[in-house]
């Protein structure tokens, strides 16, 4: 993908309109659940709508630390990984889980999917993709797509991943990229940085 075709990233006040627009849905912690994990996770289209339960739940079968995606959701053999569960992320989950987990039981958790519609117990990834466009249509946002989120993702994780003694390999990681290179080209780049450090050297 070129970088002049690269979906935009959005801003921290970018979501948190988005969000308020997707409290008005019809069907809002669906909506925010799909929103939160490609903002807060990273997560394609695909792994979105490929995501089970047993994937964010643990032994007890109550929502862990970690989501823990398998090859299967995600791109093959390399595109599984473990992610830890941001707090606003994971309180959305346990919150979404207690609305409908007497619906579950009758069912294999590993084969319950977290995001349905009325119609289907599993939904496409180009369903994702629809409402993404959808959404981002509605609030304005041009040149924002199901890519968004995750390119969103990635950029502040590499922005902030030197704080916390990590570095681009572990944001690599949480991708689920096979070399660095790739990684990179989510980035955004960050124009007040740039001029701010002019002055460092």
């Amino acid at each position: 993908m070129g970088l002049g075709n690269q979906s935009k990233t959005l801003s921290d006040t970018q979501v948190k309109i988005m969000t308020d627009y997707l409290k008005t849905t019809r069907h809002p912690d669906r909506n925010i659940l799909v929103f939160l994990f490609s903002i807060k996770c990273g997560l394609r289209a695909k792994e979105i709508s490929n995501l089970t339960w047993k994937m964010v739940l643990d032994s007890n079968n109550k929502v862990g630390n970690e989501l823990n995606l398998t090859n299967i959701a995600s791109k093959g053999k390399s595109g599984g990984r473990s992610i830890p569960l941001n707090k606003q992320l994971k309180e959305h989950i346990v919150t979404y889980y207690n609305s409908i987990r007497d619906k579950l039981w009758t069912t294999k958790l590993s084969e319950t999917y977290i995001i349905t519609s009325e119609r289907s117990s599993h939904v496409s990834p180009q369903v994702i993709v629809n409402d993404f466009q959808k959404w981002y249509k509605k609030v304005g946002y041009s040149g924002c797509s199901s890519h968004s989120g995750r390119r969103t993702f990635i950029t502040n994780v590499s922005r902030k991943i030197s704080l916390v003694g990590g570095s681009m390999k572990d944001v690599m990681s949480l991708a689920g990229h096979k070399n660095l290179q790739t990684t990179q080209l989510y980035i955004d780049h960050n124009q007040n940085a740039i001029i701010k450090v002019i002055d460092l050297i």
